[in-house]
């Protein structure tokens, strides 16, 4: 219980400066890349015209951080950055540079994929060139580091699966990365066309993400309380739409993360979900809507998704049990300006102060490694290196009995003393 905790960050970012993607592109798409080239500088500067960047922020981010950014896509800084913040081990999703966007994939093919410019033969050429950098990255420090294979599944479903397939082959081990959203007159994610990539994920082993970053832009204009208000509903979305439609009774080994989106929404969402399900007052009068299910939503939630919290704050860390200690994951965000790098190891003392060590080893660790499949032995000498202690997180002496109560009740609408009955079956 004293010794040094093996952090896993279940968030990371990683990407080239964009325009170095073009000897990972097919010459076929030479031509169409400098077409991208050329929008995205003229949507930077967009941006700038719009007021939609700091540019006082981004002056002082690049100014304090230049040398260290350089992590983002060279191998041996990035381990001497990890190392930094504690991180034994890393999920690697594209896209290095949340501030200015030097770093996206090509065509659109990173964090916000599908918008109104999405091409699937384009983003599927972006997102090969992205897998084929990113397995040689991964390939320094294998047993550090989990790279998520981009996978534009909207409109190609047959070409991404190849790709997915190509890229567990080149040795991403990390999961695919899907779309939040489905274009306009896209299929959405019950479709039954899907269920290739679902099988191939099963067979392989690869849990599927969304990670937050898409939201319909062109709808939301300049207000950005819109988007931030939001985001995090996009990115969540398909959770539901698998649960639902029966895609974890069809493949029961199929894994789902919502990646970088909180946490603080998870429990409200499974009460809801299980209450409607359970036929309670507000749904009697509908038409049966379970037939694909024979279990509860959050039970299928609890077999089959995880939610990578990445930078969580006291509240969600408080609603924990609602959620599912097991079902979460702790990231750092690196290298982007909004996660806990480079000062990871102050943020872990101030939110995990009082937190029982066994749920904390869980959270920052040992949840990803069960999911990513890390070999924890391997990661040992590292975590003892580098790892944090309790004591270094406060922990040591700290009151945990006040998460007594908490911990005992569970998900209220399953276990409280008073839950009533709607058609013989608790809310």
């Amino acid at each position: 219980m004293t010794g040094p905790y093996l952090i896993i960050s279940a968030d990371t970012h990683a990407g080239l400066p964009t325009e170095r993607y073009r000897a990972f592109l097919d010459r076929r798409h030479h031509a169409a890349f400098d077409e991208f080239l050329a929008r995205q500088d003229a949507m930077a500067e967009a941006r700038k015209d719009l007021g939609l960047q700091n540019e006082e922020f981004a002056e002082e981010w690049f100014g304090e951080h230049a040398e260290e950014l350089r992590a983002g896509w060279d191998a041996a800084r990035r381990d001497a950055e990890l190392d930094a913040d504690g991180v034994a081990a890393e999920v690697i999703f594209p896209d290095a540079d949340a501030v200015s966007a030097t770093t996206a994939a090509p065509f659109g093919a990173g964090l916000g994929m599908v918008g109104a410019d999405y091409e699937p033969e384009l983003a599927l050429a972006g997102a090969a060139a992205h897998n084929r950098w990113l397995a040689g990255l991964c390939q320094d420090s294998p047993e550090r580091r989990r790279g998520v294979i981009v996978a534009p599944i909207v409109g190609d479903v047959p070409g991404a699966v190849r790709e997915i397939r190509r890229a567990h082959a080149d040795g991403l081990r990390g999961g695919i990365m899907i779309p939040s959203m489905w274009g306009e007159g896209e299929r959405p994610y019950h479709d039954r066309c899907y269920d290739p990539v679902w099988e191939a994920c099963a067979e392989l082993g690869l849990p599927v993400h969304t990670h937050v970053g898409a939201a319909p832009r062109h709808e939301l204009g300049t207000h950005l309380g819109l988007y931030v208000t939001e985001v995090v509903w996009w990115s969540a979305r398909p959770l539901w739409f698998l649960i639902w439609t029966g895609v974890f009774e069809r493949f029961p080994a199929l894994r789902f993360g919502v990646t970088e989106a909180g946490a603080w929404w998870t429990g409200n969402l499974l009460w809801q979900m299980d209450v409607a399900y359970d036929r309670e007052h507000g749904t009697r009068k509908l038409a049966s809507f379970g037939e694909h299910m024979r279990r509860r939503p959050s039970e299928y939630f609890d077999a089959h998704c995880f939610i990578g919290m990445s930078t969580p704050k006291r509240r969600e860390l408080a609603q924990r049990y609602e959620a599912g200690v097991g079902n979460l994951l702790w990231g750092n965000d690196f290298p982007h300006p909004e996660g806990t790098w480079p000062h990871t190891r102050d943020w872990l003392a101030h939110a995990f102060a009082d937190i029982p060590v066994d749920e904390s080893r869980a959270m920052l660790g040992l949840n990803a490694a069960s999911v990513y499949g890390f070999d924890t032995a391997a990661l040992a000498p590292v975590a003892a290196r580098i790892g944090p202690t309790p004591a270094d997180l406060g922990q040591d002496g700290a009151d945990t009995t006040l998460w007594d109560v908490p911990r005992r009740t569970g998900r209220h609408w399953l276990t409280g003393p008073d839950v009533p009955a709607v058609i013989g079956r608790p809310l």
